[in-house]
């Protein structure tokens, strides 16, 4: 067998050695999260919604497990890295269209939903063209406790009528944290576009 050979079997090795490992099977189930949580919201039905909100709050958990459990086995990857951060988008994103579009957010309240996906696009772009310059913005902690808010109102938002019937006034709990992620995200979202700006202008 060649040297090229046994490299190559030596990659294919590790790539499934990464590809496997237990930070990115979470990963991996919080990326089919999202279609279930979707289904059971568009299919309606206290069940359902009461199945959205359990998937849902796995899937929050395993986005807390998935890094600290590759921080603390050493199994950080490249892999990680890419699909941590789209799994997390997809998860918002589907919940705030499929929200919309079961009336659960509503009327004006829709336009807290726009400011909180039209930041989550922003800043994947503005992450992206920093990452070419080899430019790290950090995450600060007003932004990972938007992100905690957020999450919480999205529970409340899922659980929707169904929880209304458990916890009077669920839902505009829901909507209230909603609008306070979103105001929040138009703050945290300008610490990216404001360093993503001074970079481009540099690169002129």
């Amino acid at each position: 067998m060649s040297d090229m050979s046994i490299n190559m079997q030596a990659r294919q090795q590790k790539f499934i050695q990464v590809a496997l490992s237990w930070p990115n099977i979470l990963t991996y189930a919080r990326i089919v999260g999202v279609p279930v949580v979707s289904a059971c919201l568009l299919y309606g039905g206290d069940t359902a919604r009461w199945i959205a909100l359990a998937v849902f709050i796995v899937a929050a958990i395993t986005d807390f497990f998935d890094g600290y459990l590759a921080r603390l086995w050493s199994q950080q990857s490249s892999l990680g890295r890419m699909l941590d951060p789209i799994a997390d988008k997809l998860l918002v994103a589907a919940i705030l269209i499929v929200l919309s579009v079961d009336n659960t957010i509503h009327g004006l309240h829709v336009w807290a939903a726009i400011i909180i996906l039209c930041r989550e696009i922003l800043v994947s772009g503005l992450r992206e063209f920093l990452a070419e310059l080899r430019v790290s913005v950090p995450v600060t902690q007003l932004a990972k406790w938007k992100t905690t808010l957020q999450m919480v109102a999205f529970g409340f938002l899922i659980a929707g009528p169904a929880g209304d019937k458990v916890l009077p006034y669920n839902t505009e709990i829901g909507l209230t944290g909603l609008w306070i992620a979103a105001v929040i995200t138009l703050y945290t979202g300008y610490d990216y576009f404001r360093v993503g700006i001074l970079h481009l202008a540099n690169e002129e």
